[in-house]
């Protein structure tokens, strides 16, 4: 089988094609031009068996838990929490920003719903607190990147369901890493206050307004403890962690906080249903393509490319961070790590490379990418809801996306950071 498939996609990507459609439509159209139209059934059935997985319904139960909590007026009681801890510090509506981020990310998994949610409640406020409208956004979609990398993480879900990792270990194996990218934004935020005399936002709250401020956000702040207690104890899988924060969600938005009402949970539904169709229908055609990889030649091909360069682990990682943070600038996370994860995964674990390592290494790359132009999704967001040009957020956030890739090369070339945590807890070797 010839590689006229993957110059096809490439093709129908530069013309502005869709993803899922580029991901089928060059397959199909491969198979025509070298007349092999009866592998068409195979391509349906591959299509088929990539959508039906049990651990997929991880996919749409995350996300109607992130739209739950959401609606139900989370998002404000956790930016209350923040700004009552760190509020009264100079720069303190960016670290609140940060903050918020960090703990919204235990919840949705997704930097697009953190960079909806938290910009369209902060960057309002932080420019009404005499921050530049283009910082705010800035820092919104700095700190959006933790969305996927703090678990659950709903990139991590596909990367276990294509490369048969421990989705479990890989929720641990990003504790770490987005904890060191929070604390690393805070620390360049605070820097920046001090050069540029960023604004005090708020006078220094009582221990008795941060308790009432953490009882109203403590539904929410409890929702990541239950399922990462109850998956790394062992007393549920990843997928039926999903159910369970799907379930919480219910109970808690509808009927303790009250703020949902039916006709928000018919739209809460459709919104579920909508995401999880695009998602499934774009693994199917993506596991398609990478079968077509395999099966073509092609990856092996890649593998043998690369080990010419270099035998050397730390090398070809430094490479696979260059390529990485391109392609996470052209291409989504979701569709690169479905394309790319069966390619170079194999060529790193057979060089030595722990693959939950690896998978943490591609996961963030793909991450930055959703915050790098010129098709960051995160970019797009974030200067949809603050009305500033995707080019002057981009100039706003260059010590921060500094920062993290920093944190990136540390997390590359200092394994413990992402092993250590799921070996502590025996998820792998």
């Amino acid at each position: 089988m010839s590689t006229a498939f993957f110059w096809l996609f490439i093709a129908l990507l530069a013309l502005g094609t869709p993803v899922v459609f580029a991901l089928l439509i060059g397959p199909g159209l491969s198979l025509v031009i070298d007349g092999q139209e009866q592998f068409f059934a195979t391509l349906l059935s591959r299509f088929y068996n990539g959508v039906d997985s049990f651990p997929l319904l991880a996919v749409p139960f995350f996300i109607l838990a992130g739209e739950l909590m959401n609606s139900g007026g989370i998002t404000r009681s956790i930016v209350h929490f923040s700004q009552s801890l760190i509020g009264h510090v100079r720069g303190g509506l960016a670290q609140v920003n940060i903050v918020s981020s960090m703990l919204f990310a235990g919840i949705s998994g997704s930097a697009v719903a953190d960079a909806s949610a938290i910009g369209k409640m902060l960057v309002p406020a932080m420019e009404q607190n005499g921050y530049q409208r283009s910082f705010a956004a800035a820092v919104t979609a700095a700190a959006a990147v933790m969305g996927p990398i703090i678990p659950p993480s709903g990139i991590m879900v596909l990367y276990g369901f294509v490369m048969n990792v421990s989705i479990g270990a890989l929720f641990a194996a990003g504790v770490v890493p987005g904890l060191m990218i929070g604390l690393g934004l805070m620390l360049t935020t605070r820097l920046l206050a001090t050069r540029y005399d960023l604004p005090v936002a708020a006078r220094r709250a009582t221990w008795r307004e941060r308790g009432q401020a953490f009882r109203k956000a403590v539904l929410a702040l409890v929702m990541p403890l239950i399922l990462l207690g109850g998956m790394l104890s062992g007393y549920f899988t990843a997928t039926e962690a999903a159910a369970v924060a799907a379930g919480y969600a219910i109970i808690v938005a509808p009927f303790i906080l009250r703020t949902v009402g039916l006709a928000e949970m018919r739209r809460i539904f459709v919104a579920t249903a909508m995401q999880s169709g695009v998602i499934l229908m774009l693994v199917g055609a993506a596991v398609t393509f990478a079968w077509l990889i395999t099966v073509s030649g092609m990856a092996e091909g890649i593998a043998a490319a690369m080990l010419t360069v270099s035998d050397s682990p730390a090398v070809l990682l430094f490479l696979a961070n260059l390529l990485l943070l391109l392609i996470g600038m052209f291409l989504d996370a979701g569709p690169a790590i479905l394309i790319l994860g069966p390619v170079l995964a194999p060529i790193f674990v057979e060089i030595g490379v722990h693959p939950v390592h690896f998978a943490l290494v591609m996961c963030i790359n793909l991450t930055l990418g959703l915050a790098t132009p010129p098709m960051g999704l995160v970019l797009f967001v974030t200067s949809s809801v603050s009305g500033v040009r995707i080019e002057s957020v981009v100039r706003a956030m260059l010590p921060y996306l500094a920062m993290e890739i920093l944190v990136l090369l540390l997390v590359t070339f200092i394994p413990a950071l992402t092993l250590a945590l799921p070996r502590a807890l025996g998820l792998i070797q």
